[in-house]
């Protein structure tokens, strides 16, 4: 018999708007399995479970006095520990922040509670985000369900290998250079960086920028739509908030859920494997060639081709080094000895730069992103692979190499995610089997701008096309073994940035 915690989402808030599913049972099946298995992965961290059970109690006593239910009314959700939540502990992974409960939910969190789900607990994060690795000196390391050792990706790990494990049905996300989507990819989930401005956010430094987006992580497409509808809205604080091509009359959330059926076969599809340029492993070269090997035939006509990605690992580090600086710089002035080395290197990497060096990656950003509109005019949708990499253990801070060379820079490993981001294109990481080595592999599903309904319509087909295939559908870690393994955080280094 299914338990409630590995119902999907939507699954979940049928049953409990039919009154067959109690939101306190449900809380009670994510609160056990959390029990049961956390320890090996260390992904839920700060809960308070009287006031999840409390929060549940209420919305099952909604639901029987016939109150009007919200999109999510009842489904527990986890929380980046990068977001505030009122009453809960909220720490960005720093020591800084170590015991700081905010007093107000950031406004994601409160549109999440608008819209009646129920705050199970906050998910890990790496050091204010920095660093697609989730280790902190806080809560220490996140690690791979399927295979502990590994890393569990990030920024959003904690949110990733929570769903991995059926802890929630749905969990937060925030993405800059594929924060939402390399978790996704590694921990066999769902995560959707929408257009900018598509989820408000009241918290960004540079308002003005589209590079850090919030958004929805789930188990499967559907999922992640009926989030993203709940999600989306308009916020005068955010000046980015605007009505995008395909985004959402404020309050009406039908342009995402519920998922309209897409016939793939009108449609043109590309197939990149690197964007021309991106330090794409062997192995993963290897598997995304299957997997598009399969897909393609679903599509009218696919073909080959790389969008114009040249100068965009010089303007992402300008551009993302700059952000940091907003953000950092006086902490690693002040407080040196309570930074980490991956914040204090982007705060160092800032201060190198001049307003040329600025200059010249905006303007190279916006060469690139003429260029992709170009390229979109001629295909529907692009697929790649979501990241560059099979996990490798999470003691390695950053990938250094990449099939014997170098890396440019810490994160240059998610190059296939973050020339998305320059572009401020929509894209989904979507799980299609393992790697050879066992390992969960994402797919990349880009979308033209503002298609967001479009990405979510075609990855939802896609992952409907392969639900059934032993081999391409979404990968399962063994819960019994992770029940039975040693806690993640015992492992030496565990604790810490070292």
């Amino acid at each position: 018999m299914t338990e409630p915690c590995d119902l999907t989402a939507l699954e979940a808030r049928r049953l409990i708007g039919r009154k067959a599913l109690s939101p306190v049972e449900l809380m009670d099946s994510c609160l056990k399995r959390i029990g049961a298995v956390n320890h090996a992965v260390n992904a839920m961290v700060a809960m308070d479970e009287g006031a999840a059970r409390a929060g549940a109690k209420a919305a099952e006593d909604a639901v029987m006095q016939g109150a009007p239910l919200g999109l999510l009314h009842g489904l527990p959700v986890g929380i980046k520990d990068l977001e505030e939540t009122r009453g809960l502990r909220t720490t960005y992974g720093s020591p800084i922040f170590r015991d700081f409960v905010p007093e107000a939910d950031c406004g994601m969190v409160a549109n999440l509670r608008d819209a009646g789900a129920v705050v199970i607990g906050k998910t890990n994060t790496p050091e204010f985000g920095a660093g697609a690795n989730t280790r902190n000196a806080v809560y220490g390391v996140t690690g791979n369900p399927f295979d502990q050792a590994k890393s569990a990706a990030g920024s959003s790990g904690g949110s990733g290998v929570a769903l991995a494990c059926g802890m929630a049905p749905i969990c937060s996300g925030s993405d800059t250079g594929g924060s939402l989507r390399n978790p996704a990819a590694f921990n066999g989930i769902v995560g959707y960086r929408p257009s900018p401005g598509l989820v408000p956010s009241e918290k960004r430094g540079h308002g003005w920028s589209g590079l850090p987006v919030l958004g929805p992580m789930a188990r499967n497409v559907p999922d992640a739509a009926l989030m993203l509808a709940a999600m989306a809205s308009d916020d005068a604080m955010d000046p980015l908030a605007y009505t995008l091509p395909e985004g959402p009359v404020r309050g009406v959330p039908e342009a995402f859920f519920p998922m309209q059926p897409i016939d793939l076969a009108s449609l043109r599809l590309a197939i990149s494997v690197d964007f021309g340029q991106a330090p794409v492993e062997k192995l993963i070269r290897e598997a995304f060639a299957n997997r598009a090997k399969a897909i393609a035939p679903l599509f009218g006509t696919a073909e080959e081709a790389d969008p114009d990605c040249r100068g965009g690992d010089e303007a992402f580090e300008v551009l993302r080094a700059m952000a940091f600086l907003t953000a950092h710089a006086q902490k690693v002035r002040e407080r040196p000895q309570d930074v980490g080395p991956n914040v204090r290197a982007n705060v160092e990497e800032g201060l190198r730069y001049s307003l040329e060096d600025g200059s010249k990656a905006a303007a190279a950003q916006t060469r690139m992103y003429r260029a992709w509109q170009h390229f979109f005019d001629q295909h529907d949708v692009l697929i790649t692979p979501a990241i560059t990499l099979s996990p490798r253990p999470w003691k390695e801070l950053y990938p250094a190499e990449i099939d014997g060379k170098p890396t440019r820079t810490y994160y240059h490993w998610l190059a296939c995610a973050y020339y998305v981001t320059l572009c401020g294109h929509p894209a989904i990481s979507i799980p299609m089997g393992v790697d050879r080595l066992g390992m969960p592999f994402g797919l990349q599903v880009v979308g033209p701008r503002g298609g967001d309904a479009l990405v979510l319509r075609v990855a939802a087909a896609i992952e409907d096309a392969f639900a059934a295939d032993p081999v391409l559908r979404r990968p399962v870690p063994d819960l019994a073994a992770l029940a039975k393994a040693q806690p993640v955080t015992a492992m030496p280094g565990a604790v810490g940035w070292d």
